[in-house]
């Protein structure tokens, strides 16, 4: 037992920080559809892995997308 090898656990990075993308588009229907589950709900950020300054920002372009008529509300 004490020859055990440290798991090492890396921390995810957000997806927006690590790409360098300062403002979340609403019409970016495709990166905004990774952040919806599959009720099209929006995803937590436990789950997600997005910053909290990234996430407000996601959660306001995705409503506005929905609003926009986008992204469904709901899915069948």
């Amino acid at each position: 037992m004490a020859n055990q090898t440290p798991v090492i656990q890396r921390k995810k990075q957000c997806y927006y920080c690590f790409n360098n993308i300062h403002e979340i588009d609403y019409k970016d229907v495709t990166i905004l559809r990774r952040f919806l589950s599959s009720f099209a709900k929006i995803v937590a950020r436990k789950r997600s892995k997005v910053c909290m300054t990234h996430q407000r920002q996601l959660t306001s372009a995705i409503k506005r997308a929905r609003i926009m008529a986008l992204l469904p509300f709901v899915q069948k």
